[in-house]
């Protein structure tokens, strides 16, 4: 007799059985061919059809409790819909089997092609993911792989003691000192080309040199070897910004929002001399002749050797390093009084700013010589070096963009807020203040 199995069949036949007795699985199959035969008409005689494949092997699972029997049917067919539900509605016409009352019910009739059709979909969503995840990177990861390689392959060294650094540390106008190699490897990973290792807590004489012409970025580790090596530099280099990693991080392990995150918050050398003071005080005395307690030397000259020896109320030694005390005062210089048609010209440019994230550069006589947007503020007044009066933008002042506008002449810098209050040359207002 030919058989179709459940493998090749479109539809699946699920009904329950519940009978007044104890039977056996050949019971109930026999009594599925004998009650449906001449029922349905030749074309749908159950022996014939599943003697010429159209219906597979009835599957019959049966249990016994109580001296009742219960179980479930299946039947695999490949018949159309309708000769299906035709089949299975014929099943529930049988009332006993053996000598037994008995009720059968069709459950459901099953699509096998929809169960095949979602385990596909299934299996191809587990294919495309380990094909997304380990086998097809896209163009962005092939870029920065390769962006990668290279910049690493770029790391240079400089100098007699042949320190690590960027490819940029020569030709660049703004310099990164960092700690080590591996610092000077994340730089460089994230397109910065303009660093240079110390390569140790010892500054070599090439650091120093190149202090003396070029911009220079402190960028430390958050821990006390980082205080250290901020502290080192500044008794014999020239440091104009000083910028460290989180507490607890190292340069090396940032990524790369940390890293412009931190650049972008470095502070101008100025504002952290005082923190230094300990350290400067303890190493002034080894450059000057007198003790630090003794006072002769104010008396037979007007310019104090040395460095630790109490000053007059208004220092006049213009030699050596300069006193700390020498910044205080310029920070308090008279500035320019901002007139009262400029304070309402620049409130209502700066209300009209709030929001867009940008920045108007202003002229003498309070044109607009420019519109950009902050992130190109810095570098757009460094291009432009003079002939710029006010700056207005809709953000915060930091001091590195209060260094950059005091060395470009820039007279008023509004804001949205500032940390900073005052400047030497430049008057820092926020709108809150117009």
């Amino acid at each position: 007799m030919g058989k179709i199995s459940q493998v090749a069949a479109k539809y699946i036949i699920h009904a329950s059985i519940s009978i007044e007795g104890v039977v056996d699985k050949p019971d109930i199959i026999g009594a599925i061919f004998g009650q449906t035969e001449g029922l349905l008409g030749s074309d749908l005689e159950l022996r014939e059809l599943q003697r010429n494949g159209r219906i597979g092997r009835i599957e019959v699972t049966s249990e016994v409790h109580s001296g009742k029997t219960s179980g479930t049917i299946q039947i695999p067919s490949s018949l159309d819909k309708a000769e299906t539900c035709i089949i299975g509605a014929a099943l529930e016409i049988i009332q006993r089997i053996g000598p037994c009352n008995a009720k059968n019910k069709v459950e459901k009739i099953e699509d096998v092609r929809v169960s095949k059709r979602n385990q596909v979909v299934g299996r191809a969503k587990e294919l495309l993911k380990h094909l997304m995840d380990n086998v097809m990177p896209d163009s962005q990861e092939i870029a920065e792989e390769v962006a990668y390689s290279v910049r690493v392959m770029e790391i240079t060294t400089y100098g007699r003691e042949k320190l690590p650094a960027g490819p940029g540390i020569e030709d660049s106008e703004d310099i990164i000192i960092v700690e080590g190699r591996a610092d000077v490897l994340s730089l460089l990973k994230n397109g910065f080309k303009n660093a240079i290792a110390i390569n140790g807590t010892s500054v070599p004489p090439t650091i120093v040199e190149l202090t003396k012409t070029k911009s220079v970025t402190v960028f430390v580790d958050g821990d006390r070897g980082g205080d250290l090596i901020i502290r080192e530099l500044s008794s014999i280099a020239e440091i104009d910004f000083v910028t460290k990693a989180p507490d607890g991080k190292e340069v090396e392990e940032l990524t790369k929002k940390e890293i412009n995150k931190a650049l972008r918050s470095k502070v101008a050398f100025e504002q952290v001399k005082l923190d230094l003071k300990p350290l400067e005080t303890s190493k002034k005395p080894t450059f000057g002749k007198a003790r630090p307690t003794s006072r002769p030397a104010t008396r037979t000259t007007s310019r104090p050797t040395s460095a630790t020896s109490r000053p007059p109320s208004r220092p006049t030694s213009t030699t050596g390093r300069p006193a700390r005390r020498e910044f205080t005062p310029r920070t308090n210089t008279r500035k320019p009084v901002l007139k009262v048609e400029e304070k309402k010209k620049f409130k209502d440019m700066a209300e009209e700013l709030i929001g867009t994230r940008g920045a108007s550069i202003l002229d003498e006589n309070l044109a607009i010589l420019g519109k950009v947007p902050i992130s190109e503020l810095l570098p757009t007044i460094k291009s432009l070096k003079t002939g710029m009066y006010a700056v207005l933008f809709d953000g915060e002042v930091t001091a590195p963009l209060v260094s950059t506008a005091e060395q470009a002449g820039i007279q008023y810098l509004i804001g949205m807020e500032s940390k900073i209050k005052t400047a030497e040359k430049t008057n820092i207002i926020t709108v809150s203040e117009l």
